[in-house]
């Protein structure tokens, strides 16, 4: 039988790849990798780019791109018999990293190549590969001894395990909830949108009435309308419940366990490599220059924001009360906010999604960026999908291919929550080679209901330009070195530039212009919704900066604090600083890090602040545009040069000043979020 991943196609044959080949397939990649880099290093005695490099980043080339649609379809596509294939490949991959992390011959070889006379002559990009490699050479225990690198090894395999077992369980503990209601009072004040999807969602398991899940598409909706108290507060426990000791499922999938394991083995990691905790660890591949400058930076914008979040919660109670709420909850404040949202603004964020159908919005999102550009972005018909749903498109500059991407933008069962951007081809390129690069865009936008197309909430509309932000940084790329191509070799603090950078212009009215009309009438935004939508746009500023401050203070601090003697511990970490970053008290049964996919099954360890700290940077950078005009061709081409082309091949710093002229300046951001 033929093995779909051994093939070596241009892109992926999803439809074709079973549960049987994963495993097989990656273990046989791996053995031969493994003797191909032992025959390198015995043959190659004065390594150069051409003799060493370049065989490297094949082998490199040939696991990613093998591995890359399994890793996908495992968070798109999750099954019984797929997930536990690609449980079984984890310790394979972890191992495979750690010996060649610790592999003192193909160090040296490194080290070689950055003393070899020839290294002077090597691009900016040729460069940073060399020292990037050597930098992690450091970072996964080279200089250990034996015993040591055998630790580590086993450390960074268990927490690969680890990692996994807590998304599962995420993931399994969102499907286990539903709510199914057949009397219609008690889901009063749903729009009908919504409700028709909870409708066919009920049809689709046999079931009359209406069907809610923990999936933002049915959970945001019935949390932001329903006006049954008592409905909004069974959701809200299950939703900051899952995955916990807590709640509906308690105990079922709870990740209380995998959280202190995850953390204590972080903090032998980091100690191994001589670092006091694993903050410290983290920061060495960011932008940052150490932990203090991040808890100075969260904390002065959590200083900067707390009055005035203060102010908005008064408001908000005060307006609860003429809705009769007296107690105002946290479950009560999504339903509270949108009602004080339309009698502030006269508009609810329903009326609006009328304007946002899917498919103009990802058409005028096109536009946007050929505007600014000049590439030019077409839908294909034939190409091979891991579900009906998928679109595949190609970009085009001045006529030429240059680039692709899969959108997959529908909720569903058996898909991880959430959006997110990912690789699926790097650009490659060498005198042999010719790699175009692949994205993958995955959203949990509510499809098709009835005869009504896919229509969206401004927040999906900024979700949708966020990712796709990031999918322009990982395609745009003209950079060849694999290694530092698109998004590879960026400093976490500054991935989030690209993609913050694009949400500007779902705010601006020339922008919105182009993006926007009604889906049966075909009509423009109106003038009056629109001066709306864009005076509500800082409405409860001051608490969204918050509540992202949280999180990211929580991440830092526990990651900062966990290997003291005089730690406190997770919750007690979390209980603290709500005391300083919510003016609304959060109920004891909130387990919400037991869900914090990010940070413990995610990238985004002793990093979530990477989203304001590059917030900072997309939001000076968009000030040039405002300069200059949101649709200033030159600027926008400075942008692409300096940036999205560059990829990690030079320092994020060094990027932003080329654009920009200067180092970032914070008062964009204050400005643009509307705190004073």
């Amino acid at each position: 039988m033929s093995n779909p991943l051994l093939e070596g196609q241009l892109l992926p044959s999803f439809s074709t790849i079973k549960p049987e080949h994963i495993f097989p397939a990656t273990k046989a990649i791996i053995d031969e990798n493994l003797a191909q880099i032992t025959q390198l290093l015995d043959h190659v005695k004065l390594p150069t780019w051409e003799n060493f490099i370049e065989p490297m980043n094949k082998l490199d080339n040939r696991l990613q791109n093998s591995w890359s649609p399994v890793g996908h379809m495992n968070a798109v596509v999750n099954s019984p018999e797929g997930r536990e294939e690609y449980e079984k490949c984890l310790p394979l991959l972890s191992e495979y990293s750690t010996q060649l992390g610790q592999n003192k011959k193909l160090y040296d070889a490194y080290i070689s190549l950055s003393e070899n006379p020839e290294y002077q002559n090597y691009s900016v990009a040729k460069k940073k590969v060399i020292s990037n490699a050597l930098r992690d050479f450091a970072l996964s225990g080279i200089a250990l001894p034996e015993d040591k690198q055998k630790q580590f090894g086993e450390i960074s395999k268990e927490l690969s395990q680890l990692a996994n077992n807590f998304s599962n369980n995420v993931l399994d503990a969102t499907m286990a909830w539903s709510k199914h209601i057949t009397d219609e009072q008690l889901i009063a004040g749903l729009p009908e949108g919504p409700k028709t999807a909870a409708k066919e969602a009920a049809e689709a398991k046999d079931l009359k009435g209406w069907l809610f899940t923990l999936n933002s598409p049915s959970f945001s909706p019935l949390m932001t309308y329903c006006e049954n108290r008592e409905l909004r507060q069974e959701a809200y426990t299950a939703f900051v419940t899952r995955a916990s000791a807590q709640g509906p499922d308690a105990g079922k999938f709870d990740n209380t366990g995998n959280i202190e394991k995850i953390m204590a083995l972080r903090v032998k990691k980091a100690k191994l490599l001589g670092f006091n905790n694993f903050a410290e660890l983290s920061i060495e591949t960011k932008m940052a220059d150490s932990t203090d400058v991040v808890l100075g930076f969260l904390n002065n914008l959590a200083e900067k924001s707390i009055a005035q979040s203060r102010e908005e919660m008064k408001e908000t109670h005060e307006f609860a009360k003429t809705l009769g709420i007296e107690d105002l909850q946290v479950w009560d404040t999504p339903f509270v906010g949108e009602k004080l949202r339309e009698h502030k603004y006269a508009f609810s964020k329903e009326e609006v999604r009328e304007y946002f159908a899917a498919d103009r919005v990802i058409s005028g999102m096109f536009e946007i960026v050929n505007r600014l550009y000049g590439i030019d972005i077409k839908q294909q018909t034939e190409f091979d999908a891991w579900h009906e749903d998928v679109r595949f498109y190609k970009i085009f500059r001045d006529g030429k291919h240059i680039a692709s991407f899969y959108l997959d933008p529908f909720a569903r069962e058996n898909k991880r929550g959430g959006a997110w951007m990912d690789s699926c081809r790097s650009r490659y390129f060498t005198s042999k080679i010719q790699q175009l690069p692949v994205a993958y865009l995955v959203c949990n936008f509510t499809g098709p209901v009835g005869d009504k197309p896919s229509l969206l909430t401004h927040d999906e509309v900024v979700t949708l330009f966020h990712e796709f932000g990031h999918g322009l940084h990982h395609t745009l790329t003209k950079i060849d070195e694999i290694d530092v191509s698109g998004i590879n070799g960026v400093a976490w603090d500054a991935v989030e530039l690209p993609s913050q950078f694009m949400e500007n212009w779902c705010w601006e009215k020339d922008g919105l212009e182009i993006i926007a009309e009604h889906y049966e009438t075909g009509k423009n935004l109106p003038q009056e919704l629109l001066d709306k939508m864009l005076a509500a746009k800082n409405y409860n500023a001051a608490n969204t900066m918050l509540r992202q401050l949280q999180f990211a203070l929580f991440d830092f601090t526990i990651h900062c604090n966990y290997a003291e003697d005089n730690f406190i511990g997770v919750q007690e970490t979390l209980n603290k600083i709500r005391t300083t970053t919510t003016v609304i008290d959060t109920p004891k049964f909130n387990q919400f890090q037991c869900g914090f996919s990010h940070i413990f099954a995610g990238g985004y360890s002793a990093g979530y602040y990477s989203y304001k700290w590059a917030e900072v940077l997309s939001a000076d950078a968009y000030s040039k545009l405002e300069e200059k005009g949101i649709f200033n061709r030159q600027t926008g081409l400075e942008f692409l040069e300096n940036v999205l082309e560059k990829g990690g091949s030079e320092d994020a710093a060094d990027l932003f000043k080329a654009f920009r002229g200067r180092e970032p300046k914070i008062d964009a951001l204050l400005r643009h979020s509307g705190i004073c």
